[in-house]
């Protein structure tokens, strides 16, 4: 008994040496990236987002502005990105005339080939160039995605499906009133 503990201990302070002694030195923490995101499947390829285009002046005319939209893009968060106004590469060209919203609009389709769009209380009335903005707006969303809106949480439109919205008629209405305009002189979007 007394001879294997006698090569316990060397065996031991071998080990130990050799691990203390193997030249590599401390370190802290090492910043080394972001952290592993998983492995894709071969067959699977990433969505890109959908472009849309919000209508927005130049120089006084309707004009497409392309910009990425969630997949698939929803009226709820085209219109707030519209209502929102250009946005900073956008604003040394573009302007609007849509006001800010106290609260989001309400897509609603009525048929095949219109949609309503409630502006909320306390919005006002928009003048005729405003709500064609909203129209072409709203009609690219429409043919490009072939989408019809469900209401969602909130009261407003979150969702599409699919449908048949080409270029459809948008009824515009505020408090206590109603405009129906055609999207049929809508400027092409700009493709992408």
């Amino acid at each position: 008994m007394r001879r294997s503990r006698v090569w316990a201990l060397p065996a031991g302070l071998a080990a130990g040496l050799t691990l203390a002694g193997c030249g590599v030195p401390e370190s802290g923490v090492i910043q080394a990236g972001p952290a592993a995101s998983g492995i894709h499947s071969p067959g699977a390829t990433p969505v890109p987002p959908t472009v849309v285009a919000l209508y927005f002046l130049h120089d006084g005319d309707l004009t497409p502005y392309p910009r990425k939209a969630g997949h698939p893009a929803d009226f709820r968060s085209v219109l707030d990105m519209l209502f929102a106004g250009p946005d900073a590469a956008e604003s040394t060209s573009a302007a609007t005339e849509l006001p800010r919203l106290p609260a989001p609009p309400e897509v609603v389709a009525d048929g095949e080939h219109a949609l309503t769009v409630r502006l909320p209380t306390g919005a006002g009335r928009p003048g005729y160039r405003a709500l064609m903005q909203l129209t072409c707006t709203v009609a690219g969303v429409a043919g490009a995605s072939a989408a019809k809106p469900t209401d969602g949480p909130g009261g407003g439109a979150s969702a599409t499906a699919p449908g048949s919205l080409a270029r459809p008629e948008v009824k515009v209405s505020g408090d206590g009133w109603t405009r129906t305009l055609s999207a049929g002189p809508c400027p092409d979007p700009i493709p992408s």
